[in-house]
């Protein structure tokens, strides 16, 4: 790793240890605009939409980081902090009926109404038409995530971990509202 690097990362696990919360937002607000980056790239943009990007950049500084900041925090209160295989499935599951569709629909519902515009009739037709295939997605992926993330990442790490992979999912939910979209033009 070069010398930048781990100043980087130093200055990083400084700010982590020195203000959580806010490094967690900002860390998850990045990544949301790093991944609608790619994803506009990906879909054929040929020119980025800045408005786009920062609306996404601000929900992930305002629901995607605070919210994982403090959901980590509830599981490792409830499940003081173990982490052998039953309890870890439990965490997990307990994840993906609360927050995996809370995150989804209001992921959803967001981007229709606040990064496209539309209006909230538009908006919940798609939700109530989009969300079962997604979220039933959602359930194929992220139930391996949050083993990984349970089992293994350190709580201080966690939401930057599931920030990486959100920002993976991010470009796959911003593709497919994307390519509705598209199919409408």
């Amino acid at each position: 790793m070069s010398d930048y690097a781990k100043d980087a990362w130093r200055k990083y696990l400084i700010q982590l240890q020195a203000h959580p919360l806010r490094t967690k937002a900002i860390t998850a607000g990045v990544l949301a605009g790093c991944s609608d980056a790619i994803a506009q790239k990906i879909s054929g943009v040929k020119k980025i939409q800045f408005r786009r990007l920062l609306l996404l950049m601000l929900y992930g500084l305002c629901h995607g980081g605070p919210f994982a900041h403090y959901f980590h925090k509830l599981m490792d209160a409830l499940f003081k902090g173990k982490k052998d295989n039953t309890t870890v499935a439990k965490k997990v599951l307990l994840e993906q009926v609360t927050s995996s569709p809370w995150n989804n629909f209001l992921f959803m519902s967001y981007y229709g109404l606040v990064v496209e515009g539309r209006p909230w009739k538009l908006v919940k037709h798609k939700v109530g038409k989009d969300f079962s295939t997604i979220q039933l997605t959602a359930w194929k992926f992220w139930p391996i995530v949050g083993w990984i993330n349970y089992q293994y990442v350190p709580l201080q790490f966690r939401v930057l971990f599931g920030s990486i992979i959100a920002s993976c999912w991010s470009i796959y939910l911003n593709l497919k509202a994307r390519s509705a979209v598209i199919k409408n033009a």
